[in-house]
């Protein structure tokens, strides 16, 4: 695919990516995509004072998935987990200002690994619980 037919926003996160990079100890760590056929996407966020305090992602895909990743973790970095679990594919494309009609699939994968990442923070709170509870 030509680069012309992304947008200036699009390739600056293409080649700038924020928020890239791996995360040691993770409150949450979200997965989407399928390593199989093509794009994966893995997001991981540390949470304090119920916001997401910082996120990382690694991703293997084009460039609109390595775009749409970046700026799914800059729209979620320092939103409450409610704000957070609210951004949609619509919010990722808006904000990159469009992707062409064939990569649109590629926005999918940041608000799900977000939505996924969350979910597994909530989890590993109530197993926390559970064996605060139990030595109790």
């Amino acid at each position: 695919m030509h680069c012309a037919l992304f947008t200036n926003e699009v390739m600056d996160h293409f080649l700038n990516p924020r928020n890239a990079g791996e995360m040691a100890d993770p409150d949450g760590e979200g997965c989407c995509g399928d390593t199989n056929c093509g794009d994966y996407l893995i997001i991981c966020i540390k949470v304090r004072n119920k916001r997401i305090f910082d996120i990382r992602f690694l991703v293997y895909g084009c460039v609109a998935a390595i775009a749409t990743s970046s700026m799914t973790t800059e729209l979620a970095k320092g939103k409450s987990l409610e704000d957070a679990l609210k951004i949609t594919d619509e919010d990722v494309v808006n904000a990159l200002g469009e992707l062409p009609e064939n990569k649109i699939h590629c926005s999918l994968l940041g608000p799900t690994a977000l939505k996924r990442a969350i979910e597994n923070y909530y989890e590993k709170i109530e197993e926390y619980k559970k064996c605060i509870a139990y030595q109790d």
